[in-house]
């Protein structure tokens, strides 16, 4: 029996193969590798896609952040508030400009940011607010802009792995558009993936998009003149090329990991495993869709799970095992276990799933199979 992968860009790729290398011969034939059209062109798609007036391609998402807090003024001495369940760049992209993060809780449903623990971290030094749209579902943007709008602060949506994901409330639009800045990773494993390194940052204001714009190539638009010290952080037209042809696929591929999800949630509540405690299944908040970059259970007995399914040949991960605030190149900061439990909590008990478009019923009642084998001796309590 075939091993079922967490995820499978191969069979992705299939159905693409020949649109995409007709897309990257022509940027090879052009010759014409950084930047340049087909960037700006991707840069107008992304536009009109989520609606925002500006777009800024960059060499990464942990880019996008860096640029993002670099271009909001963010600097030595300031605070920003953000999440410490989350991957790493989120956090290190305020060293990165001389600040430093302050970690609020998460709310234990969602995984995202509990907006109640963010407003007792805003203090004097507080710069920005970097509210995290984990595993493809909004932040709690409603209660984060409110925060943003009473004490005059500037919102970074890190929305690595939103792209598609959209808000309906008071605060609506498309996740990375309801604050002054979103952040976007093009990552491979992302649900839309370039090959290789890739990022993106919409912007609300036209003078902040050209201050990106210019930070992204040494802080200059013209060679050789450099208005502030920038990075070398500019898309490769190659990636570019990538990700045109696979943006208007990306409805359909969230449609399709929707749909892998509710099947999760059916065959899950009928196996008994939810009703016994050993597995829930992820929680949505209805003011959000859900694109799924992962399908997120909380698990008992967790790591022993992961050695069962790692014997059947299962595809699994864990988003993330070490809380940020316990990481040791974060250790001046002065945190220590217990400061934050709810994400401590997830840390220990979450596992993620494959969800990716392609898995068919077959392989996915293979996982859910694998975790019911699992459990079965404990269902029954």
């Amino acid at each position: 029996m075939k091993p079922v992968p967490l995820l499978d860009l191969k069979a992705q790729f299939a159905p693409l193969r020949e649109e995409i290398r007709d897309a990257i011969d022509r940027i090879v034939d052009s010759q014409r590798f950084i930047l340049g059209q087909v960037v700006e062109d991707l840069e107008a798609d992304v536009c009109r896609y989520t609606g925002s007036p500006h777009a800024v391609g960059c060499a990464s998402g942990t880019d996008a952040l860096i640029l993002a807090l670099a271009g909001l003024g963010v600097g030595d001495g300031d605070e920003v508030v953000t999440s410490p369940f989350s991957f790493f760049s989120t956090a290190s992209c305020a060293y990165k400009v001389g600040a430093r993060p302050v970690f609020a809780d998460i709310d234990p449903q969602t995984f995202n940011l509990d907006p109640e623990s963010v407003a007792t971290k805003i203090g004097p030094k507080t710069r920005a607010l970097i509210p995290v749209h984990l595993f493809g579902q909004c932040a709690d943007m409603d209660a984060v802009a409110g925060l943003a709008r009473d004490r005059s602060l500037p919102v970074v949506e890190d929305a690595a792995q939103a792209l598609g994901a959209a808000w309906s409330s008071a605060e609506s639009g498309h996740a990375g558009t309801i604050g002054d800045l979103g952040c976007y990773s093009f990552f491979p494993t992302k649900n839309l993936g370039a090959f290789g390194d890739a990022g993106m940052i919409v912007a609300r204001d036209a003078e902040v998009a050209e201050r990106l714009m210019q930070l992204r190539v040494h802080g200059g638009r013209q060679m050789y003149e450099h208005k502030w010290v920038g990075w070398n952080s500019r898309l490769d037209a190659l990636q570019a090329a990538v990700l045109r042809v696979k943006l208007p696929r990306l409805d359909s591929w969230s449609a399709g990991r929707k749909a892998n999800a509710e099947r999760y949630d059916l065959w899950f509540a009928e196996s008994g495993l939810i009703e016994s405690g050993d597995v829930k299944t992820p929680w949505r908040d209805e003011r959000s869709s859900h694109i799924y970059n992962q399908y997120t259970l909380r698990v008992t007995r967790r790591d022993a799970l992961r050695e069962h399914l790692a014997k059947r040949e299962i595809g699994h991960s864990v988003y993330y095992p070490v809380p940020l605030h316990l990481q040791p190149c974060f250790g001046e900061l002065g945190y220590s276990a217990g400061d934050f439990p709810n994400a401590e909590a997830a840390a220990q008990e979450v596992v993620s799933l494959p969800i990716y478009p392609e898995l068919d019923e077959s392989m996915q009642r293979r996982v859910v199979d694998a975790l019911v084998e699992f459990y079965r001796p404990l269902a029954g309590r």
